[in-house]
């Protein structure tokens, strides 16, 4: 168990004879033993000379009273090393544990004038006060491993099998326990300092730089694990959330001390109710239940207002996302501190207006989408956009549909054992189900759209938030009442399977730069929209998918309105090879490049009789695992006797000579060779969330899999960064959107 003393301070730092080693083990069957896992650690290397003084600095933000410790918190240490920009991205100082104390570390710290500091001074400061980051975490052995968990029976194609059960080893790299012998005495005594939460169990890390447990995160995981049989596992990271809970009264974004102002998208219970629907085990109940009420007491006492319905006059207890907070995230120091004291503003804003942007900023990495245009007042690319960020007046159906099947799902865990908790429970979700339905429901779009405190009614563009109420079983009566209107609601994805050659973006937008915007699609979206079509009732899904008249594209069996967007105003979608400068058709007929007689390109094989529902469900768990697959293959993905690696003179195209295969976090909908792109860090692989997705896709739709057709790598055409290589994607403004095949920018995972 966790100390309680974690509510106020919590183990710090690494025992200082600890080294950036590689942790050997006789090999054995995978996940038997502990992994070879090697960590490479960043080096301190700014961009100005190592004798240039620093640049000016802004005042210091307020001490944030939420956040332990000098080191790693808002103060001038940590503002100060950021100015200095020693690293690639600000996350990797906050989680390099000390070498020293802290008394001493802040006592080296302040020798320094910091009007005559130079970048050499930091680079000496830093690499003598400070250790590895990750060097707190060790590689992790599974229990009972099963090489070939049933659920690869499901899959018929011999190569997509052989590809899923690479995906299951992959589980094995991503495994991690604390390194308790490592551990330091508590803040403020001890010898060292780390901003990690020591958790006490095994859990899965997404990967990439996100070398902690996460909370969102860890359902798809989870989706996964439990496909691959590794229920210890499961029931390992449900303890470590318990614990977190149990210490703090909510579970935090990460495993970072960093991370305890807020929280994430609230999954807990849905993990726990899947863990013990998939294992019959109810004897975790006991300790679950117990604190699954205080996270929701968490989320109805922090994040709960009253909002009154101007369509119906209702009031109703409504969530919202909303941190305390008035400096930059530490983890994004430099991101935020530069967000705030933009160069290029004109009138720099008042420290009112920056506290109030810090608060918005932390609130946008609290709803999981950091950042996306649906959380914009005025959507625009860059800073511009995110100084306008208006989170904590936005209502958003995600959370609240999240919350709804929360509730339906603690009172299905206490079952006849508590008979008045479970009614309780299904009366508050009754009333927020009423609150969706009231607020975010457009009966004449056929869509959900977020409340906006601000303007007091709807936002009027679509996002893939819109299937959140349908993912957690909240079906308008509208979709009940004809087939037409049940399609209406999906009619969007239809016209990406159709227009465009990837998955389902998060936005049509794709002009803002953000991550959480087009082009870019994520494996949570592909799974939540799946399991929205899944939940359709059979009676309005058996027709056969509409199709448009020969004038028309799918663009227009979309309900009018519905996009907020007209189809000129959509994405191009690029041709490749020797028209790779070119977009398809914007508009008509032509748009739809990807249609094929009862299918799709990469849609699977059409199936005589089939409804429109499963119709779609074919597409998209196809087109996912193509997007996986063919991302992966482009960076050097191989399976020995079936898919042998590209030559080196494609793998150069994508930086990726020497790479085994990169598992995404994000994809691009307009090309299924490449990673996302866009936002505030690179994109990273690993990944956890894909992995887990991708292994329920194979267990859920494994017969309705076909072996992808992968696009020819091409040259990029605009200029490469060392990322990675470019490849062209044609926005609809005719600006170039640079999409990234990203190459790993840390050690690979995957040896």
């Amino acid at each position: 168990m966790m100390r309680s003393s974690l509510k106020v301070a919590v183990v710090a730092g690494l025992v200082h004879s600890v080294s950036a080693a590689v942790m050997n083990t006789t090999p054995t069957a995978p996940g038997t033993a502990v992994p070879t896992l090697t960590i490479s650690t960043a080096v301190a290397s700014p961009s100005a000379s190592l004798g240039a003084t620093l640049p000016s600095q802004a005042p210091l933000p307020p001490t944030q009273g939420w956040c332990i410790g000098q080191i790693f918190c808002a103060g001038s240490l940590l503002q100060t090393v950021n100015i200095a920009q020693l690293y690639s991205h600000p996350k990797t100082f906050v989680d390099k544990p000390t070498s020293k104390s802290s008394q001493q570390v802040l006592a080296d710290f302040n020798n320094f004038n910091l009007s005559t500091v130079t970048e050499g001074d930091l680079v000496n400061f830093v690499d003598n006060d400070f250790l590895g980051e990750g060097l707190e975490l060790e590689a992790a052995a599974l229990a009972n491993f099963n090489p070939t968990p049933a659920f690869l029976n499901n899959v018929t194609d011999p190569l997509l099998k052989a590809f899923a059960q690479t995906v299951h080893d992959y589980w094995t790299q991503l495994a991690r326990n604390t390194n308790q012998s490592a551990l330091c005495d508590e803040y403020p005594g001890g010898t060292c300092e780390s901003s990690l939460i020591p958790l006490n169990h095994t859990f899965m890390i997404p990967g990439g730089r996100f070398r902690e447990q996460y909370y969102w995160d860890s359902y798809w995981i989870i989706q996964g694990l439990i496909q691959s049989e590794l229920y210890e596992t499961v029931n390992a990271m449900l303890q470590n959330f318990m614990d977190e809970i149990e210490s703090f009264g909510f579970i935090p974004n990460g495993g970072r001390l960093y991370y305890l102002n807020r929280s994430q998208p609230p999954l807990f219970i849905h993990m726990v109710y899947d863990y013990v629907n998939a294992t019959g085990d109810t004897s975790i109940k006991q300790r679950a239940l117990p604190l699954a009420e205080a996270e929701l007491a968490w989320w109805a006492n922090n994040r709960t207002i009253e909002v009154t319905s101007p369509y119906t006059n209702q009031t109703y207890m409504m969530a919202r996302y909303a941190v305390n907070n008035t400096a930059p995230r530490p983890e994004s120091y430099l991101t935020d501190y530069l967000t705030v004291h933009d160069p290029t503003l004109s009138t720099p804003l008042t420290d009112n207006q920056a506290a109030e942007l810090y608060s918005e900023l932390a609130s946008g990495s609290e709803t999981g989408w950091d950042y996306s245009s649906r959380f914009e007042a005025i959507p625009q690319l860059g800073n511009p956009g995110l100084r306008s960020l208006n989170v904590k007046n936005i209502i958003p159906i995600c959370l609240n549909s999240m919350l709804y099947k929360a509730r339906l799902l603690l009172a299905d865990l206490y079952d006849s054992s508590n008979a008045t908790a479970a009614s309780y429970h299904r009366q508050v979700g009754a009333r927020i189900r009423a609150g969706v339905l009231d607020l975010f429901w457009d009966p004449t779009k056929l869509a959900f759209y977020d409340f906006n405190l601000t303007s007091n009614a709807r936002n009027d563009i679509l996002t893939a938030a819109t299937f959140y109420p349908a993912w957690n079983y909240i079906i308008p009566h509208e979709l009940f009442t004809s087939q037409s209107n049940a399609f209406g609601y999906f009619a969007a994805v239809n016209m990406v399977m159709n227009k465009y050659n990837g998955t389902v973006p998060v936005t049509f937008l794709d002009w803002t730069g953000l991550q959480w915007d087009a082009p870019n699609s994520w494996p949570p979206h592909q799974f939540i929209i799946m399991q929205a079509l899944h939940n359709m009732p059979s009676n309005m899904t058996t027709n056969g998918l509409t199709t448009p008249s020969s004038s028309q594209s799918t663009y227009d069996l979309i309900p009018a309105g519905q996009l907020g967007l007209t189809e000129a105003q959509l994405p191009g979608q690029p041709f490749r090879g020797a028209q790779a400068n070119q977009n398809a058709t914007a508009t008509g007929p032509g748009a739809d490049i990807n249609k094929l007689d009862g299918t799709v390109i990469n849609g699977g094989n059409a199936t005589a009789g089939e409804g429109w529902k499963d119709t779609l469900l074919r597409e998209m768990a196809n087109r996912y695992f193509t997007s996986v697959f063919c991302s992966w293959h482009a960076t050097g993905g191989s399976i020995p006797g079936l898919l042998p690696q590209l030559p080196a003179s494609k793998l150069n195209l994508t930086s990726s000579i020497g790479n085994t295969g990169n598992m995404f976090e994000t994809f691009s909908n307009l090309n299924v060779d490449s990673s996302g792109s866009g936002g505030e860090y690179t994109v990273q692989a690993g990944f956890g969330w894909t992995n887990g997705v991708l292994l329920w896709v194979a267990s859920t739709y494994g017969q309705k899999l076909v072996a992808p057709q992968c696009p020819a790598l091409v040259a990029a055409t605009t200029a490469t960064t060392s990322t990675g290589a470019a490849v062209d994607l044609r926005a609809s403004s005719g600006a170039v959107i640079t999409a990234l095949v990203m190459s790993v920018m840390i050690s690979v995972f995957f040896l």
